[in-house]
């Protein structure tokens, strides 16, 4: 799995983006590993991508705006393509002529990021990074609408963030 990236203003440092790299691998190990082993498939020869976009406030307000139709910034949006992860899996597994699997696309808020490491005290790159991880989770079918669904997308979070060596 690999991740197709824009960030205009080169907000990102290289090894924030291949701490990305590592989680999005780590994300794949864990929560698509047994589906794809069904398909004789592991997870890192997977043939999938997410889409990642990093803006400003004015971009993710226009996007909340559009999508959500909430008025105001947020740190991060999620758009997945597929339901859950086992729907994922069945078209990583499908042949589709040399065509990657798009997961979904990840818009993350930097202005808001920053914000947010400050008034966590999680620093730039933790919370880039859980940003990131929260999203993929999302991309993969967790979603956090009750306090059960929202303990168990947390502890997929940390450990994936666990994984690469993030802590709190």
């Amino acid at each position: 799995m690999h991740i197709i990236y824009s960030d205009e203003n080169d907000r990102l440092t290289p090894e924030i983006w291949s701490m990305m790299q590592q989680a999005l691998d780590k994300a794949a190990e864990f929560e698509l590993g047994e589906e794809l082993a069904e398909y004789g498939i592991r997870a890192e020869d997977a043939d999938a991508e997410v889409g990642v976009t990093i803006v400003g406030d004015d971009e993710i307000l226009e996007l909340n705006r559009e999508y959500r139709e909430k008025d105001k910034v947020t740190d991060v949006l999620s758009f997945p393509q597929f339901e859950d992860a086992a729907a994922v899996a069945e078209d990583i597994a499908r042949d589709k002529d040399g065509a990657s699997t798009l997961i979904g696309d990840v818009v993350i808020c930097y202005d808001q990021a920053l914000r947010q490491a400050e008034e966590y005290g999680t620093g730039k790159t933790r919370e880039i990074l859980y940003l990131f991880v929260h999203s993929i989770m999302h991309l993969l079918g967790y979603d956090h609408e009750n306090e059960e669904d929202r303990a168990l997308m947390r502890k997929s979070e940390e450990r994936v963030l666990n994984a690469i060596g993030v802590k709190r």
